[in-house]
């Protein structure tokens, strides 16, 4: 029997969960993974280059997101159609 530490078990759960959430949305499988993962509020930041308070602004104005109790997740393909749609428009 081996014992891990508080640390180690927490990291375990967030990424088992992480990729039960990424199996739950995935959509008919049409598109690839990369696309579909979720993202959080950061990573989103990050990828696009912007503030967090930027972010939330575009929240504010229809930007899709997911709210899984307290916590927001993106998803990275709903983002960028989102994004081409205000483009078009």
């Amino acid at each position: 029997m081996q014992i891990i530490d508080q640390e180690a078990l927490s990291l375990c759960i967030r990424l088992a969960v992480r990729a039960e959430l990424q199996e739950h949305f995935k959509t008919d499988g049409s598109q690839p993974l990369d696309s579909e993962k979720l993202l959080s509020k950061q990573e989103l930041a990050a990828e696009l280059g912007v503030s967090l308070v930027t972010l939330t602004n575009w929240m504010k104005k229809g930007l899709p997101y997911l709210r899984l109790h307290k916590r927001v997740y993106f998803k990275k393909s709903e983002v960028l159609n989102a994004m081409q749609q205000t483009i078009n428009d």
